[in-house]
């Protein structure tokens, strides 16, 4: 291994499965020593896992790093959003993290909407309308469901929180994992008095919001991590954030995220405030707005569909007119929460590939539908879509939303952009540079392009017939197998 030109940065990514480790030259951008371990989400009806799981995880991670961990100059954290983690007096949990995938507080997160004024005034109070993912309704589960342990909690902090503080000591959080938490207010940027009192949270449970930029603290003595005492600690952030710092995103450039759910996510400058609750109003890590939408259904359903026909998930054919909505697990855009897969146009010399290629249809459709919706109006849509995730090194996805979105479309080389984009907020720490543009220095985003072509609008077309004219039919079945 040659010698850094520059300090030495820590970027972590904390999901939910595993935590994974980068050592980075901040001059280069360069990996120097990466390191992974898991941790485990329980099953059954809900979704939990215990954080000092994440902090062994961590722990073995970083070790994995050897010594160029140990001459690390500053460390960030990125991690899971939106998951609730409550601490007792000595700093331990009470009892294990509530997660984002954990959707036993969807009757919560209905009653909270009404209660409080109805989703228009949600979306301009906090940005967002809650969903059973956002943070404020897993506390309102946990207070109706678990009052002990809600009286036992003597701190309350999100999964990167958690790990940040037993760094450093000290409760803290940033702009961007907060803005996913539903009681913090994107208008005035800090937490809402009246929706912590409704919940009855009292504030001073809560994290101090580090603004972008600061120092969240410095590594404390007693922990079992191989950095010195005295390396600085970034405010970290949570996972989507983290990767538009990996990207070094400017306004205006989209980014489609293909993995098991899909995402799809701008940077903006303008506040969002979607009353319809398909658009997330995240704030980024920097300063500016992270508006975001999300379909459960992506990469799984698609493979799952293969798997039903017998193929390879690269095995499509073109040339159909059959329509598959690949609503397998439900899909949150559009908001058809109960609904089941959907098939239409079946023929006889409809082939086992063409119903694979339709899967895919159906599943860039909805990704792209919510694009439309995340971006600014006056966003040049010849800029290139940055396709990222499991699936985005995948020549059929890769060719779909190619032909589905008529855009050009840029597959960046670079991995595990969450700990990338922690590892230039961290750079940033030490050379005053906007992380952003750390990321844009280290050319994260460099990877081939692939130019526009026609794009396919009978097909879009068709399926938002067939989508319009299904929506009762998907309705009334999910209502009534529930």
């Amino acid at each position: 291994m040659s010698a850094a030109e520059g300090p030495l940065v820590v970027g972590v990514d904390s999901s939910t499965q595993s935590t994974k480790a980068l050592v980075v030259d901040a001059a280069t951008g360069r990996v120097v020593a990466s390191g992974q371990a898991r941790h485990t989400v329980s099953s059954g009806a809900g979704r939990e896992s215990d954080p000092r799981q994440w902090w062994d995880a961590l722990c073995q991670a970083l070790e994995q790093c050897g010594d160029a961990a140990r001459e690390a100059a500053a460390v960030s954290i990125g991690g899971q959003q939106h998951g609730l983690v409550t601490l007792d007096e000595h700093g331990e949990p009470v009892r294990p993290a509530l997660l984002w995938n954990d959707v036993r507080s969807a009757p919560q997160a209905r009653r909270l909407i009404e209660e409080l004024g109805g989703a228009k005034v949600w979306a301009e109070r906090a940005g967002s309308v809650p969903a059973a993912s956002f943070t404020v309704t897993k506390w309102a589960w946990l207070a109706e469901h678990e009052p002990e342990a809600v009286r036992a909690t003597k701190a309350v902090r999100l999964p990167h929180d958690y790990l940040t503080e037993r760094l450093t000591g000290q409760g803290t959080t940033d702009r961007g994992d907060a803005s996913g938490t539903g009681w913090w207010a994107s208008g005035t940027e800090s937490y809402d008095a009246e929706i912590l009192a409704h919940v009855g949270l009292d504030p001073a449970l809560l994290p101090r919001v580090v603004r972008p930029g600061e120092v969240a603290g410095t590594v404390r003595d007693g922990h079992d991590l191989p950095f010195s005492k005295g390396t600085l600690v970034a405010p970290g952030t949570g996972d989507n954030a983290a990767a538009a710092l990996g990207l070094g995103l400017r306004p205006g450039t989209p980014v489609l995220s293909l993995g098991t759910s899909g995402t799809v996510y701008a940077v903006t400058r303008q506040r969002p405030a979607d009353p319809t609750g398909t658009v997330a109003g995240f704030a980024d890590a920097r300063g500016d707005w992270l508006p975001l939408a999300c379909t459960l259904n992506c990469t799984l359903a698609v493979d799952r569909v293969a798997a039903l026909l017998g193929l390879e998930r690269e095995a499509v054919e073109p040339g159909t007119s059959v329509t598959l909505l690949p609503y397998l697990d439900g899909e949150r855009t559009p908001a058809l929460p109960n609904a089941s897969g959907l098939l239409h146009g079946l023929r006889h010399d409809t082939t086992p590939g063409q119903l694979l290629q339709a899967a895919y249809d159906g599943a860039v459709h909805s990704l792209l539908g919510a694009l439309d919706l995340v971006l600014d109006e006056d966003a040049d849509r010849s800029t290139p879509l940055l396709l990222i995730g499991g699936g985005a090194r995948g020549t059929a996805w890769q060719q779909t939303v190619r032909r589905l979105s008529g855009r050009p479309v840029q597959v960046p080389e670079a991995k595990e952009l969450v700990a990338l984009g922690a590892a230039a907020q961290a750079a940033g720490l030490l050379t005053g540079e906007d992380p952003a543009a750390v990321a844009r220095r280290w050319d994260t985003a460099r990877g081939p392009v692939l130019e526009a072509v026609e794009r396919d609008d009978e097909t879009l077309a068709r399926i938002s017939g067939v989508l319009s004219d299904a929506a009762p039919l998907l309705l009334e079945r999910g209502t009534e197998s529930h």
